[in-house]
């Protein structure tokens, strides 16, 4: 911990204050999209091995009295969690919780819109790889309109702001990137564009699809009155503003221009798992212990020693592959 460092805050060994948990509550997925779940997957946890709702409550609360601020609820996809409304509104109540939002597929959306606004979810980030319903399917074997409903309805909620994530893909859909992105512009949405990572199930076919996004930028560019901006909470991207738009575009470049100094996250997988970081294999488990009754001060103390551990910088580039976990099994 940085001498200057509050003692309620959470601080790792290079001086980055940790604020933000990405918390999977399931590593089921209705989509098979090839860089996160191969396709005829049938593995994961035992739902015996999942952490309980009210497990999670108190990681979770004892993550916020440490200083965690924004909370985003993962998955696989999260909506296919019983109950997932509920256990929204028992961590909206957390104190100090500031902000809580959700990544999602939006295959189910439509019946979850309202009740997770009403528990307390604002914000919402989407997966939306393509606008043709044909290379979606090829990309997820799910269905395109079911999805662009689910946005709808999300929208109409009031969740906001929506952030469209692209992952983008040479050969598959770096073809409609200006089509996504004109999509976004026409409802006021983000976009936010993201490299392939050699890791999980699409590792071995990363590098043949990996583009880097500065060489999108400049395409976009040429069409679009791009420049620079910043968005509060934006995470790992780099923003620029859209012209006569209130729409903004994101590179988020974990190969081509990695973000690790900045790094403010940590993730809580299903199995109580906590991941340090997305790109390397160390991980402090926590279920265990939970189970064994530890108190708030010895679980407190455990969330110190687990980010003590969190290292300086993934090695995606240098050590392409060396993660086989998929990004369905943390949230991504």
């Amino acid at each position: 911990m940085t001498p200057d460092a509050s003692d309620a805050a959470l601080v790792d060994g290079f001086g980055r204050q940790i604020s933000y948990l990405r918390l999977s509550v399931t590593d089921r997925c209705d989509l098979r999209c090839g860089y996160c779940l191969p396709r005829g997957f049938k593995g994961g946890e035992a739902p015996g091995d999942w952490l309980s709702f009210a497990e999670i409550v108190r990681v979770v609360g004892a993550f916020t009295a440490l200083g965690v601020r924004h909370v985003r609820l993962t998955g696989g996809e999260p909506l296919m969690r019983r109950g997932l409304p509920d256990l929204a509104a028992s961590l909206a109540a957390l104190p100090g919780l500031d902000d809580l939002s959700i990544s999602s597929n939006c295959t189910r959306m439509a019946a979850f819109a309202e009740p997770l606004r009403r528990a307390g979810v604002r914000r919402l980030n989407v997966s939306l790889d393509s606008l043709r319903p044909e290379v979606f399917r090829a990309i997820t074997g799910g269905r395109l309109a079911q999805v662009l409903v689910g946005i709808e309805a999300a929208r109409e909620a009031g969740l906001a702001p929506i952030r469209v994530n692209t992952v983008v893909m040479r050969g598959v859909n770096d073809d409609e990137i200006e089509d996504i992105l004109a999509y976004c512009i026409a409802r006021g949405f983000t976009l936010r564009l993201i490299e392939t990572m050699p890791m999980g199930a699409g590792r071995l076919a990363t590098p043949a699809h990996y583009l880097a996004l500065e060489e999108v930028r400049r395409r976009l560019a040429r069409r679009f009155d791009l420049s620079p901006d910043l968005i509060q909470g934006g995470g790992p991207a780099r923003y620029d503003r859209v012209a006569d738009s209130e729409t903004r575009i994101g590179f988020i470049t974990p190969i081509s221009r990695h973000f690790c100094a900045t790094c403010n996250r940590v993730r809580l997988a299903v199995d109580g798992t906590l991941h340090l970081c997305l790109g390397q294999e160390g991980a402090y488990p926590l279920r265990a212990l939970l189970r064994a009754g530890l108190d708030e001060t010895e679980l407190a103390t455990h969330l110190r020693r687990a980010i003590a551990l969190k290292p300086k910088r993934h090695l995606l580039r240098e050590r392409p592959g060396q993660v086989g976990r998929s990004l369905s099994a943390i949230g991504g």
